[in-house]
């Protein structure tokens, strides 16, 4: 079943706005972005459907520099998804082992 962009961006929205999206990590770095915080999550959870434990903006090698990382946890575990914050392209998408970074 596909879900449109939209519903998931307006999901989001509706998560982050519950979970306090206007604080997390690295948020001073949001000038910088093409892509919001609530876009990223939108992409994030297309990428890896879950709840978003966790989320942050830093500055990390690989895409344009700056990602949004999030933290997703699902059934089978906890896994960390990586979204260009200039592109919107996912860039990791891999499971956390036993102890995360």
């Amino acid at each position: 079943m596909k879900i449109p962009l939209a519903a998931l961006t307006a999901v989001s929205l509706v998560i982050g706005l519950a979970n306090g999206a206007a604080a997390y990590d690295g948020e001073k770095l949001a000038k910088n972005a093409r892509i919001t915080m609530q876009q990223a999550m939108a992409i994030a959870l297309k990428a890896r459907p879950g709840t978003i434990t966790d989320k942050e903006l830093e500055r990390e090698r690989g895409g344009s520099g700056l990602r949004y990382s999030f933290d997703v946890t699902k059934s089978d575990g906890k896994y960390e998804v990586g979204v260009d914050a200039m592109t919107g392209k996912v860039l990791e998408n891999t499971r956390e082992g036993a102890h995360p970074d």
